[in-house]
Formats: structure tokens, C-alpha cells, sequence
């Protein structure tokens, strides 16, 4: 009985603890974290885990740690505020990846960043087509930014489907719309288009086209 007791009560103190820490740390979202937030949340969540585990170790064994590294996150974060490339050094640079409607390709391979990613973040965002899109900026958090052609709302096309990526076809995609291959190659080459590797996206929905070439390496 006894031992549960103690059980108990160090995981109420270390909740408390826990959840102190986290406000004098300052509030973000999820998605605004950046990396060195996320390893001192970590690394003080499984200090407490451990701590509740083995409840023969002294809590303060635990405690001072925990305050240790928010204390070190409290000063990194005053830092960060003063300097522009301490900043950038540890949050990183936020990266164009659609720029005036054109995917920069570059970029996405240097953020290792998928057409899968892009397509997925634009969903969450309503625009299912990327013709729609002027800018997307991938932000140092991961978060995606999106600035909007300016177009009639009423004319605005519906759903798009990734026909090609990176150069190859999707068969899946092709049959949801009840096309074949051989559709996508002659209207491709009614576009000018021979060589679909050449394509880095080819998407289609409502009769409208969105095609991006691969950049010349």
C-alpha cells in the first residue's frame, strides 16, 4: 500500500512539475516547435517517466535536471530573440517551394521535401488544385504557407489528381478518373510534351491540366 501511495504521489508532483516548467518555458503550438524545443521536451518527459519507474531515486535527482535544461532552453530562447542567425542556425530558414506558380524542385530536394508532402499540406489547406497556388513557403517549423492566385471564386476548379510524379505515372490515379495511359501520353503530346520523365507533376480534374517540367539540372 505503501508503495503505491509513493507511486501516486510522484506522479502528481511531477505533473506539477512538468507542467510549470512547460509555462515558464513559454506557450507554442505543436507545429511551431522547433527542434530544440522538441529535444528538451523530450528529454525532460523521460526524466519524469523515469523518475515515477523507479521510485527508490530520489525526486531531486529527477528535479534538477529537469530545471537544469529549462533554464538552458529559457536562455537559448532570449538568444534566439536578440540574434537573427542564432535563430536561423538553430530553427533553420523557411524555403520556397512554389514560387510565382512554378515548383522549385531544388528546394524540395534540399528540404527532402515529397510532391506526396506538397500535395498532402495543400489539401489541408482547401486547394485541391496547385494551378491555384502564386507561393507556398515551407516554414522552419514544417508548416506551409500558401499565397492564392488571385481568380473568380465561381470558376474555381474542382479536385485534382496527381497523374504523374516525378516522372512516373500513377496507374491508381488514372483509374479513378476512368482514364488509361494511353489517354495521358496523346493529350500530353498534344501539349508538346514526348517525354513524361521529363515531368516532375502532371495533375488533372474537370478538364484542366497542371503540369510542371523537371528544372534543368
Amino acid at each position: 500500500m505503501e508503495l503505491y501511495f509513493s507511486i501516486i504521489m510522484r506522479t502528481i508532483f511531477l505533473y506539477l512539475i512538468v507542467v510549470f516548467i512547460f509555462r515558464v518555458m513559454g506557450k507554442r503550438e505543436i507545429g511551431e516547435l522547433s527542434i530544440l524545443d522538441l529535444i528538451v521536451f523530450f528529454m525532460i518527459a523521460e526524466m519524469a517517466v523515469v523518475a515515477i519507474e523507479d521510485h527508490n531515486d530520489p525526486l531531486i535527482h529527477s528535479v534538477i535536471p529537469m530545471i537544469l535544461l529549462s533554464i538552458i532552453q529559457i536562455i537559448l530562447s532570449f538568444i534566439s530573440l536578440k540574434s537573427r542567425k542564432f535563430r536561423q542556425f538553430i530553427d533553420g530558414r523557411a524555403t520556397i517551394i512554389i514560387n510565382r506558380g512554378k515548383i522549385d524542385e531544388h528546394a524540395m530536394r534540399k528540404e527532402r521535401y515529397n510532391f506526396d508532402d506538397l500535395i498532402t499540406q495543400l489539401r489541408d489547406k482547401n486547394i485541391n488544385n496547385i494551378h491555384d497556388v502564386e507561393f507556398a513557403i515551407l516554414e522552419a517549423s514544417g508548416r506551409l504557407s500558401v499565397i492564392e492566385r488571385e481568380k473568380n471564386k465561381e470558376n474555381q476548379p474542382g479536385l485534382q489528381f496527381p497523374l504523374i510524379i516525378d516522372g512516373e505515372v500513377q496507374t491508381e490515379n488514372l483509374q479513378k478518373i476512368e482514364k488509361t495511359g494511353e489517354w495521358l501520353r496523346k493529350e500530353l503530346k498534344n501539349r508538346g510534351i514526348k517525354d513524361i520523365t521529363s515531368i516532375s507533376l502532371c495533375t488533372f480534374g474537370e478538364d484542366e491540366f497542371f503540369i510542371d517540367k523537371k528544372d534543368e539540372d
